[in-house]
């Protein structure tokens, strides 16, 4: 795929080394034309920066101040204008102020022009990216020809969970009592009654059913039709459904949201390599090399309701405004504003964001002890963080995750250092040795405040991601956390992914844009400890948004290596700093001997080489959902038990079950929480070597009726000593070697469970009262 580089930026060319610009600039010439980012420090440009500023205004106005200094009477002008009263003098002020506004008008008329050609290309990219993600999930479903019940059993997992709760709201008799139904929920964890907004990070749902509803109602009063309905012949003996096509579909409205904001996303994206690289090719290099990555850059197009679909749009919204702060030299309150707004829209739908906050101030931090932006405007940055917490903590109904969080405690540890470390260490200049106890003291007070917070307010939710880095170094096993790494998403990554990487030349040209940064800030780090003055060190790189998401890369990289799935924070990042081959200020040198626009097309060349081909095998991917199994499970349910049933079974499974028959259930793949931990245990023993007795036993307590078997997780396996059973040899060592209850109940499940319904995947187990 080729996407039109519409409306190039046309830049001068790079001068020559030691070349000055001397270009006398006429009268009618706007400020400042080139737009070259001023230098703190650098004497000539600064020093043309203020005769610009001076040209404009009165001291401008006289004459060349280059010219002679003559003491004397007036001239015959002056004499004139001077004696000619007021009104001359105002007409005089006049016209000048007539030739200004001109002038300024001509420069402001030409930036618009350019801000107006940046904007137009991203919107383009946007809708480029929008048609993109919305063909590849229609060829892979078919979902314009799905019926209801498809669609909803097409979101499997925890995006059937969450799409339930959009399906609650817009079902109910009105918009606020499908929040209060929600707030407290009884289907979900029967038989608690948990408020899901604190819990599952559903303001998307609670946003866009709002949305629907208004929609449905203008459209309906306005007599519009929103849908378009017909009969849909499966074929293969299977009868006839009813498939809707239109913004009045609920799922249809849901999915084509999110894929709007996902088109806005590549629009930022755009704007955002722009704005980093100074060019518009750097934009253009971002969306092209998200796109030849596509399939590593994000899973969208495939999982729609997935709490990052909603999320990470707003985290390149945030990580821009951030760079465009660290660039500025004092920070105004528009922008920390703007930061704490996209904060809060980035945490409030996704539970992981955290951990990626987290991974962003410690890069700050160290930004600051080495002196690339001073500790006066990390504490403002902080301070916007701390805001955006306690925001998220209040609309999060006091969700205690929050406050005892990793994220939380380095927020507080840093602004600690930065105000007592002037004090302690008082040095006038950095040390090395002050950055190590800096950066220790970070390592150990957020640890030990993290500890400390969770001891007190009794929070183990989280305590799974600490066992899951164990795994990770140390191999240590326990039942939750084989069930994360035993999933592929949460293995460490994959080793032809460097490889595809390196393919589409991405990782090639991220390198070579890493290591000059490296270089460079190595050289400004020994100069600032040299004994220096501040003048000569301002010489030297001073970009620390260009340092920040250098170290950002790193810490987005060892994510990835350790969990799979979070290379979609890696793979996008590298497409941004893919946009800095285009920066002058890393390869001005390089500039000077060959056009840019050369440089950057020659590349963008070999990397659509093989990008083209990444591109043709999405477009090849055809497909039509069907899970008829599910569905005949589900039609039985809704057809011979009561709406109040019980149910208990997979996550997977139980999310399906109570999105389509809205019956109660026990367990739910959202695993995040320790209660809910301990419950899914239970439910699993049933595909442990446990006697049938205690199984149904422990069932009962939680007040299950029905419980769903499936053969399939009793014999499958992903990788060695990751089949049900072996996960619970590792918990269960003490009925090792015996016969898997499942096995049995799927040749007999009598006299403890009575089979009740049965087909090629799916077996629901009866429960009798003892």
């Amino acid at each position: 795929m080729v996407v039109p580089s519409r409306g190039r930026n046309k830049e001068s060319p790079p001068l020559k080394p030691g070349q000055q610009q001397h270009q006398q600039q006429s009268p009618g010439a706007s400020p400042s034309r080139g737009r070259r980012p001023h230098s703190p420090g650098r004497q000539g440009s600064g020093g043309a920066r203020a005769m610009r500023k001076g040209g404009g205004g009165r001291r401008g106005a006289r004459g060349d101040p280059r010219g002679p200094y003559r003491e004397g009477p007036a001239t015959d002008g002056e004499r004139d204008v001077l004696g000619r009263g007021p009104l001359s003098l105002l007409r005089v002020c006049g016209d000048r102020l007539r030739v200004f506004v001109v002038d300024r008008r001509a420069f402001i008329t030409k930036a618009d022009s350019k801000i107006w050609l940046t904007v137009l290309l991203a919107v383009f990219a946007g809708v480029l990216h929008w048609c993109h993600i919305t063909t590849l999930f229609e060829n892979d479903r078919h979902f314009s020809h799905l019926s209801t019940l498809e669609r909803e059993m097409a979101f499997r997992t925890e995006m059937g969970l969450y799409y339930s709760y959009f399906k609650i709201i817009i079902e109910a008799p009105s918009f606020w009592n499908g929040v209060c139904a929600i707030m407290n929920d009884r289907l979900t964890e029967y038989p608690l009654v948990i408020n899901t907004l604190k819990r599952f990070n559903l303001y998307p749902e609670v946003v866009l059913a709002s949305w629907y509803r208004m929609y449905t109602t203008i459209m309906d009063f306005l007599g519009v039709p929103t849908k378009t309905c017909w009969t849909v012949n499966r074929g293969k003996g299977l009868s006839p459904v009813e498939s809707c096509e239109g913004l009045g579909d609920p799922a249809s409205f849901y999915v084509a949201v999110i894929f709007l904001l996902n088109g806005f996303m590549m629009s930022l994206f755009f704007i955002y390599g722009t704005y980093l690289s100074g060019s518009r090719l750097g934009g253009l290099v971002t969306v092209l090399c998200f796109f030849f990555n596509h399939g590593e850059c994000t899973r969208v197009m495939w999982t729609p309701p997935l709490r990052e679909s909603f999320s990470y749009p707003f985290l390149v919204m945030q990580m821009l405004l951030l760079t465009y702060i660290l660039r500025i030299p004092s920070i105004n309150t528009g922008s920390l504003i703007a930061l704490c707004v996209s904060n809060v829209f980035f945490m409030l739908p996704w539970q992981f964001a955290q951990f990626v906050l987290l991974t962003q101030i410690a890069s700050l931090f160290a930004v600051c002890i080495m002196g690339y932006i001073d500790s006066s405007k990390l504490q403002k940055i902080l301070s916007a963080h701390m805001v955006s917490l306690l925001v998220c903590f209040i609309l999060m109904f006091g969700n205690s995750m929050l406050l005892t969080s990793y994220y939380a405690a380095s927020l507080v540890v840093i602004s600690g250092i930065l105000e007592w470390s002037p004090k302690v260490l008082k040095r006038r200049k950095r040390e090395v040795y002050v950055w190590v106890i800096e950066g220790c003291a970070w390592l150990f007070g957020t640890v030990t405040l993290k500890y400390l917070t969770s001891l007190v307010f009794g929070i183990a939710d989280d305590a799974h991601i600490g066992n899951i880095l164990k795994s990770k170094f140390i191999g240590y096993k326990d039942f939750d956390t084989l069930m994360y790494t035993c999933a592929a998403e949460f293995d460490f990554m994959e080793k032809e992914t460097p490889v595809r990487y390196t393919k589409t030349l991405l990782l090639p040209v991220v390198l070579v844009v890493f290591g000059v940064i490296i270089k460079r800030a190595i050289k400004y780090i020994l100069w600032s400890l040299s004994h220096t003055g501040r003048y000569e060190k301002e010489e030297r790189f001073n970009h620390g948004e260009l340092v920040f998401h250098a170290l950002q890369l790193l810490a987005y990289s060892v994510l990835a290596i350790l969990i799979m799935r979070l290379k979609l924070f890696l793979t996008p990042h590298l497409c941004i700093m893919a946009s800095l081959v285009c920066s002058k200020q890393l390869f001005g040198w390089l500039f000077y001997k060959i056009q840019p626009k050369t440089l950057v097309f020659a590349i963008l060349a070999l990397m659509t080489i093989e990008g083209s081909a990444n591109l043709r095998t999405q477009w090849n991917i055809m497909g039509e959902f069907s899970n008829l199994p599910q569905e005949e499970l589900l039609e039985w349910i809704k057809v011979n038990t009561r709406q109040d049933a019980v149910f208990a079974g997979a996550m997977p499974t139980m999310a399906s079950v109570k999105l389509s028959t809205l019956r109660p259930i026990v367990n739910h793949p959202h695993y995040e929480d320790a209660g809910l931990r301990a419950r899914t245990k239970v439910v699993y023993s049933m595909y442990s070597r446990k006697p049938a007795n205690q199984v149904k036993r422990d069932l009962i307590k939680l007040g299950v009726n029905y419980y769903i078997l499936e053969e399939s997780l009793c014999v499958s396996r992903k990788k060695p000593g990751c089949s049900m059973p072996e996960i619970w040899d590792v918990e269960d060592p003490a009925n090792r070697g015996k016969i898997p209850l499942c096995t049995l109940m799927s040749k007999d499940s009598r006299p403890y469970f009575i089979t009740v319904f049965e087909n090629s995947n799916y077996r629901v187990l009866k429960i009798p009262k003892e």
